[in-house]
């Protein structure tokens, strides 16, 4: 099967349901009662699997061309049980560009855990083997990156860490396997906010781990077991029905977002943007090699004080004003505030986010409407 028929059929055989439903029922059930105490079920206990969690895990896994996926309650989840893997005395080398969240983790909850680790440019992949360290044990990065849109040449990151026997893990959310399969260059572990745009609705909160690695596919389903992270059947199928659209929710975004930037370019009020999409974008090249599309996000820089970019955010109509990104809604977030709020003014002027930065998460409205909502904010300042 190819993409989209995948992202609709893949673990949603009607057969698999008692009345042959073509939407697989919620099973919102706790527990399953057990034939005999020889003959134990698939499913017993909805903390360890549930017929929901399986089908969406089944999609997952085919979506990035994975063996094995395990879903998560929430993105963070999924980033933490990548990092689960590390123990007191690892070192983990983290992209210096990298969503506030993820750096949050590595700067206050890691060191507790005795783990050490130092940044490296993701843009340069050498700077890995200069960052490296004897008890150097993961390389965790994201592409293109939140919110400066860098993109990373995933192959080449995945040779350097792998000649030096690291453990490579992605953060695919901003792609999505639409557009990106890490695992097919080199990458060992996917990480998602399914929140994002595998739900695509802005109504579910979840997270992904996808791997082709036997032992670590494994490994991640006594984690969600043990620790209890998993999402709820409800969430499952909310995120399983907004799955069979990303095909074409992706294409719109694309094509919105690509149209809004261009639009930016040539605003007065507008100063940097950033989207892979445009030629003048550094990674322009890599994007069109690596990417089957450049994404729905575009970030861009107000012409003028925080107050003025503060002011534009807050005058956006059709863009709401809100953290998250992904849905079919369009989003406009404040980086200073928001996804890398946890920072302090002088850890966001090192990694490029300027307090004049704006974050849009480009939705699949009309993009002409979109472009004369940026237009009206933008001339009230």
């Amino acid at each position: 099967m190819r993409f989209a028929t995948k992202s609709i059929r893949v673990g949603q055989d009607p057969a698999l349901s008692q009345n042959m439903a073509v939407i697989p029922p919620i099973v919102q059930s706790a527990t399953f009662a057990w034939p005999s105490l020889d003959d134990i079920p698939r499913f017993d206990y909805t903390r360890v699997a549930n017929p929901n969690r399986a089908a969406l895990e089944e999609v997952f896994a085919s979506l990035e061309n994975g063996r094995h996926a395990v879903a998560y309650g929430s993105g963070m989840a999924a980033v933490m049980a990548a990092l689960s893997l590390l123990k007191s005395g690892d070192h983990l080398l983290l992209a210096s560009d990298i969503y506030g969240g993820t750096y949050r983790v590595y700067e206050n909850v890691l060191p507790r855990r005795g783990i050490e680790g130092s940044e490296f440019d993701a843009s340069r992949p050498e700077t890995i083997r200069e960052h490296a360290r004897p008890n150097t044990k993961m390389v965790m990065f994201e592409t293109p990156t939140n919110p400066n849109l860098r993109v990373m040449d995933i192959a080449a990151i995945a040779r350097e860490a792998k000649a030096l026997g690291l453990i490579t893990v992605i953060d695919n959310t901003f792609a999505t396997p639409a557009l990106t399969n890490p695992l097919d260059l080199g990458i060992d572990i996917v990480v998602h906010s399914t929140t994002k745009y595998l739900s695509g609705h802005s109504d579910v909160i979840g997270g992904a781990l996808i791997t082709n690695d036997d032992t670590t596919g494994a490994w991640a389903f006594e984690h969600l077991k043990t620790e209890g992270a998993g999402p709820s059947p409800f969430d499952c199928w909310l995120t399983l029905r907004g799955v069979k659209t990303l095909s074409v929710r992706m294409e719109r975004h694309c094509r919105n977002a690509q149209a809004v930037a261009e639009f930016l370019m040539g605003h007065h009020r507008a100063g940097r943007v950033h989207y892979p999409g445009l030629p003048s974008h550094p990674d322009h090249a890599l994007a069109a090699r690596q990417m089957r599309g450049f994404g729905g996000m575009v970030t861009f820089e107000v012409a003028g004080t925080e107050a003025d970019a503060r002011k534009v955010a807050e005058s956006l109509r059709v863009f709401l004003l809100a953290e998250s990104l992904g849905g079919v809604e369009s989003l406009v977030g404040y980086p200073k505030l928001m996804s890398h709020g946890s920072m302090t003014e002088e850890q966001r002027l090192a990694k490029g986010i300027p307090p004049t930065m704006l974050r849009l998460s480009v939705g699949i409205e009309d993009a002409d409407d979109l472009i004369e909502d940026l237009d009206q904010a933008l001339r009230a300042v």
